[in-house]
């Protein structure tokens, strides 16, 4: 008998799950990128990231339907570029690299879902751009593995290590 996907540790993320402009949550505000690592600090080539965040007023609540697709064959053309939906999807290239392009989160952080080879539950974290009182309940080694860096402005880096020495904070939503 074949192994079917739940039986397998994939990726499966290459068909269907990333699409066109994936990364382009709003144009015109920040761009946010990074590289996944594994536990042994080489780049994940085929991660897939998911992104939730408030609009620039900390409004959570997003606005459905700006994603489009052909009317004829279903395929996605990218979105309308008008509604902002606070959800991107974005898969990481060769380098283990990933790029977002959006407006700064009124709440001041962006939900991450990581999805990866060897991962049998994706795993949870935020990127925070500032203080917050969550970042300081946390013990003071491991908060900046939160925090985006400023590496220009606008342009602000963030990498996620899945395992080792530079573990990124992950949530526990159970």
């Amino acid at each position: 008998m074949n192994p079917t996907p739940s039986q397998t540790v994939g990726p499966f993320y290459g068909y269907a799950l990333p699409f066109p402009g994936g990364g382009d949550i709003a144009l015109g505000g920040i761009t946010v990128h990074g590289y996944v690592h594994d536990g042994a600090g080489d780049p994940v080539p085929d991660a897939l990231l998911e992104f939730w965040q408030a609009d620039e007023h900390g409004d959570l609540r997003g606005r459905p339907g700006s994603l489009r697709r052909d009317p004829v064959t279903g395929a996605v053309i990218g979105r309308h570029g008008v509604d902002f939906t606070g959800f991107g999807r974005v898969a990481t290239d060769a380098d283990g690299h990933w790029t977002l392009r959006t407006v700064r989160p009124g709440n001041g952080y962006i939900s991450v879902c990581v999805f990866a080879r060897g991962l049998l539950h994706h795993l949870y974290t935020r990127i925070y751009f500032g203080q917050d009182a969550f970042l300081d309940a946390l013990p003071a080694e491991r908060r900046q593995t939160l925090v985006a860096v400023e590496e220009r402005q606008g342009v602000h880096r963030f990498d996620i290590h899945l395992q080792g020495e530079k573990e990124t904070v992950f949530l526990d939503f159970g």
